[in-house]
């Protein structure tokens, strides 16, 4: 099977991609579209003149874009299927609440599994660096993080699915069900919900459209597409303030937009935003659409103080906030008024059996550093849950639980 692929060497997906096809011994054509304008072309002819990628062309004719590594897998006819049919603890989601969890589950001798729809480490493994995660006092890239955080993982015998999304969670007696997008079922004594969350779009016309073609959420992903070009960050926090400054490696200037009267962003940030005169702050601003000629986005449409400005644009990334991956146990277990998942101290849902832990959680932090302390406290309130059951009665773990 032929196959060809478009893409980038900085893109992380790409990267993913690559890796998949590589530990499956799946050979492949790699066209980087950063050097060569006629793969760029053959990425915007497939996608509606939009720079998506990775853009996968198989001999066929077919083509997938921005594959997940079950679709990869199914289109290529390989199994992506966990070894056993039970476990003792199922982790939904391998971000650093989720990858905790389980090295220290697995510590204890439980059998764990850790089933993710996309790349191992969450959010973290797609931020550009970590400063503030304590043992890295250089930082660390959001893609050597989550490489670490597996490799330990895996080496206390942790078994991570990295190419299914789980449809739905449930209970069964005394067991906790994962379905599986291709339809399996696995079984297990606790579930831990390390579900994570993503960016909140802004909700304005026109966004839905220009998304992946001029609005963007990942600075790491498409801020290479913006070299010597102008760029608009909209948000006030830590997000948006480190963002923009990573933005300033390739666009020529950058403009935060915020609807505070200051950035809310930790002073650190603040300072480094303040320093940087490549970046332009405007406050009080609210979005109100946006500008295009074309079909190419031109401008921000802002409000500020009743007046309406238009701030040119060739790019806008968007970082308002976080919204809970919540919806696959809406009706499982309860959420509060922002559909974040409730929990007692002990991580506990209001399921029995079924924990959280991470950014999912109501209450949570929405850092990696803590992300990471939920996880430990998890795994630790989720082995005194199973030993109970597990003693001397745990199904072989090949059999599915009856």
């Amino acid at each position: 099977m032929a196959i060809t692929m478009y893409g980038t060497s900085w893109c992380s997906d790409c990267k993913r991609a690559k890796a998949f096809l590589g530990e499956q011994r799946v050979q492949y054509a790699f066209v980087d579209v950063d050097a060569d304008p006629a793969g760029r072309a053959v990425v915007q002819g497939h996608n509606g003149g939009k720079d998506i990628i990775p853009t996968i062309v198989f001999d066929d004719g077919s083509v997938l874009v921005e594959p997940s590594n079950a679709e990869l897998a199914a289109r290529l006819g390989l199994a992506a299927t966990a070894r056993n049919a039970f476990y003792d603890l199922i982790v939904v989601g391998s971000g650093p609440a989720g990858l905790t969890a389980a090295l220290y589950a697995a510590r204890e001798g439980l059998a764990v599994l850790v089933v993710e729809r996309g790349g191992v480490g969450g959010q973290a493994g797609v931020t550009e660096r970590l400063d503030n995660f304590p043992g890295f006092p250089e930082g660390v890239t959001g893609a050597e993080f989550a490489d670490r955080l597996q490799a330990q993982a895996e080496r206390f015998g942790v078994e991570i699915l990295a190419a299914q999304e789980v449809t739905a969670v449930g209970v069964d007696g005394r067991y906790r069900t994962v379905t599986t997008g291709d339809g399996a079922v696995y079984a297990s004594f606790a579930v831990l919900l390390a579900l994570g969350s993503t960016y909140k779009r802004l909700g304005v016309d026109g966004e839905a459209e220009l998304i992946g073609a001029g609005v963007h959420f990942c600075a790491t992903c498409d801020g290479p597409f913006y070299r010597g070009k102008r760029v608009v960050v909209i948000g006030g926090g830590n997000s948006a303030g480190e963002e923009s400054l990573f933005l300033t490696r390739f666009a020529e200037h950058v403009t935060v937009v915020t609807r505070g009267e200051a950035l809310s962003a930790s002073s650190v940030v603040v300072t480094k935003v303040a320093e940087n005169d490549r970046i332009d702050v405007v406050t009080g601003a609210t979005t109100t659409g946006f500008v295009t000629e074309g079909g190419r986005l031109t401008a921000l449409a802002v409000e500020r103080g009743g007046v309406e400005e238009r701030i040119p644009a060739d790019g806008v990334f968007v970082f308002v906030g976080l919204s809970p991956n919540s919806g696959l146990v809406d009706g499982l277990v309860d959420l509060d008024a922002g559909r974040f998942v409730l929990a007692d101290p002990g991580m506990q849902t209001s399921v029995p059996g079924v924990f959280v832990a991470g950014d999912v959680r109501s209450g949570s932090t929405k850092q990696a550093a803590s992300a990471a302390g939920e996880g430990a406290a998890a795994a630790l309130a989720i082995r005194r849950y199973v030993e109970p059951l597990a003693s001397g009665m745990r199904p072989a773990l090949t059999d599915v639980p009856g």
